[in-house]
């Protein structure tokens, strides 16, 4: 299970560093790791704030369904 967070995860950030650093420089590997580490803050960050209302919201739109 967490395998495939992280390998989300490293995908993701893959896909970002790329944007920027060529996947044959030296320093993409290091990039993609500090890439992965902020997407993960970014997503413990929306986890831990996240609004009590949008919780109700969805739970109002689950049960009209």
């Amino acid at each position: 299970m967490i395998s495939w967070i992280v390998r989300i995860l490293m995908i993701a950030a893959g896909v970002v560093t790329s944007w920027f650093v060529a996947k044959d420089a030296p320093i993409f590997g290091v990039a993609q790791v500090m890439v992965a580490l902020l997407l993960l803050t970014f997503v413990v960050a929306v986890l831990a704030f996240w609004p009590h209302r949008w919780t109700i919201a969805l739970n109002r739109f689950q049960k009209s369904q």
